[in-house]
C-alpha cells in the first residue's frame, strides 16, 4: 500500500487544495455541506452508502457505511467544520512552501479527510479487508462543542470495539491517548441600581457579588490533579457612578476524570446557591459538555496494535495527553477503545500559521490503512 499511496500523493494534494479552498466554518452551513457533498461522491465510488443527517442551522452530518458491512467493529470520526469565518479561504488560499502546506483548516482537519479517504481507497484498490468493518461519521460542529453531533456519535459508538478519531497528530507526530474533559458555565447576577454618590447604601452591587463568586470558583482549581476552573469573560455595570444592577461571568472547566466532573458540578452549584451580597440573586446555567478521554487498559491495547503496525512500517509511534477537547471523549465515555490524533502531522491549528507537514500525509495514510486492516484481521 505504501507504493500505491506514494504514487497518489499529488492526487491527494489536489483534493486537499480543493477542501482547504472551501470555507467551512462552524456557522457556514452552505460551506460545510459543500465539503460533505465532495467527500460523499468519493466514498460512494468505494461502495459506501451515505446517510445524510439533515440539520436546519448547522451543516449536515454524514453517516458512511459500506454496503457489505455486517456488525462493523470500527467507528471513525472526523469533523468538516473549521474555526475560520467565511471569506478566509479567498484571503489566504492553499499554498505549499518549504515542505509545508498552509491554508485555513489545512491541519484541523482538512488533511485528515484526505488521509481517511485515501486509506480506504488503498484498501479498496488492493482488495484488503477493512471497508466492511468501518463506519465513518463526518460531523459539522466539533469546533463549537458538537452540540448537534454528540448524540449521533454516542449512538454509533454503541457496540463498537475501536474508535479512530481523525484529529491531527501532534507536532512531534504523537497520537493522543488522553484528553481532559471540558464544560462551561455562565453566572448571571442581578442586583439593584443606585447612585454611587447620593445613595450607594440603597443599592446592591451585582459586580461585587460576581467578584466574590469568581474568587471562590477559582479556588476550586487543582492543577496537580488536572482540574481547573477559569473565568474567562466578565461583563457588568452601566456607568461608573452607578451601583451595578447586573453582571455576568462565563466559566471554563477542565477535568481529568468523570469523578472530578461530578464533584465540580456539585461545588459550583453550592457556591452559586447563596449570594454573598444582600439584595443580589444568581442564575447559573451550563455544565460538563465533554467527558474526559481516559487512558485505560482498552486504549493501551489499541495503542499497542498501532505501535506494532508503525514498527512494521518504520514509523515510531508515541502518545501524549492533552488538555484540549475532541469527539474522542464521547466514544471513550461509551467504553470504546479510543485513539485520537490519527491524522497527519502539523501544527498551529486555529491560527493564520496553521500548517501540514506534507511528507506526513502519505505516511499517516499508510499507517491508518494498515491499522484498519490489522484490526479487521483480528475480528
Amino acid at each position: 500500500m505504501q507504493k500505491l499511496l506514494k504514487e497518489k500523493e499529488q492526487e491527494m494534494l489536489l483534493l486537499l487544495e480543493q477542501l482547504v479552498n472551501m470555507d467551512s466554518g462552524s456557522t457556514d452551513k452552505e460551506g460545510i455541506d459543500r465539503v460533505g457533498k465532495l467527500l460523499q461522491q468519493s466514498y460512494e465510488q468505494l461502495g459506501f452508502q451515505i446517510e445524510t443527517i439533515q440539520e436546519e442551522i448547522r451543516g449536515n452530518h454524514l453517516v458512511i457505511r459500506h454496503r457489505e458491512a455486517v456488525d462493523p467493529e470500527i467507528i471513525v470520526v472526523a469533523h468538516m467544520d473549521t474555526v475560520f469565518p467565511k471569506g478566509t479561504a479567498e484571503k489566504r488560499p492553499f499554498t505549499i512552501r518549504d515542505g509545508r502546506a498552509f491554508g485555513p483548516g489545512v491541519i484541523d482537519m482538512k488533511a485528515s479527510h484526505v488521509t481517511l479517504l485515501y486509506a480506504l481507497k488503498a484498501l479498496y484498490e488492493t482488495g484488503t479487508a477493512g471497508l466492511e468493518n468501518t463506519v465513518i461519521l463526518l460531523t459539522s460542529d466539533e469546533e463549537i462543542g458538537s452540540g448537534t453531533s454528540k448524540e449521533l456519535i454516542e449512538k454509533h459508538a454503541e457496540n463498537k470495539k475501536y474508535a479512530l478519531i481523525m484529529e491531527p497528530a501532534r507536532q512531534d507526530g504523537s497520537l493522543v491517548t488522553a484528553r481532559r474533559g471540558a464544560g462551561e458555565y455562565s453566572l448571571y447576577v442581578t442586583g439593584k441600581a443606585a447612585h454611587a454618590g447620593i445613595a450607594p447604601e440603597s443599592g446592591s452591587s451585582a459586580i461585587e457579588e460576581l467578584a466574590q463568586k469568581i474568587i471562590k470558583l477559582h479556588g476550586l482549581t487543582d492543577h496537580a490533579q488536572g482540574m481547573s476552573v477559569s473565568v474567562g469573560i466578565i461583563e457588568g455595570g452601566t456607568t461608573v457612578n452607578t451601583i451595578a444592577p447586573a453582571a455576568a461571568a462565563h466559566v471554563d472547566l477542565r477535568i481529568s476524570t468523570i469523578e472530578q466532573g461530578e464533584w465540580l458540578e456539585k461545588k459550583i452549584e453550592e457556591i452559586c446557591a447563596t449570594p454573598d451580597v444582600e439584595g443580589t440573586s444568581i442564575e447559573l446555567v451550563g455544565g460538563i459538555e465533554r467527558p474526559p478521554m481516559v487512558k485505560n487498559a482498552q486504549t493501551l491495547e489499541l495503542l499497542e496494535v498501532i505501535q506494532t503496525v508503525g514498527d512494521e512500517l518504520g514509523i515510531e509511534i508515541t502518545d501524549i495527553s492533552t488538555g484540549g477537547g475532541s469527539d474522542a471523549s464521547f466514544t471513550s465515555a461509551k467504553g470504546v477503545a479510543t485513539i485520537d490524533g490519527l491524522g497527519p502531522v502539523g501544527g498551529n491549528a486555529h491560527t493564520e500559521d496553521e500548517y501540514l507537514e506534507v511528507d506526513s500525509l502519505v505516511e499517516r495514510t499508510v499507517l491508518l490503512a494498515n491499522v484498519i486492516a490489522r484490526l479487521t484481521a483480528q475480528k
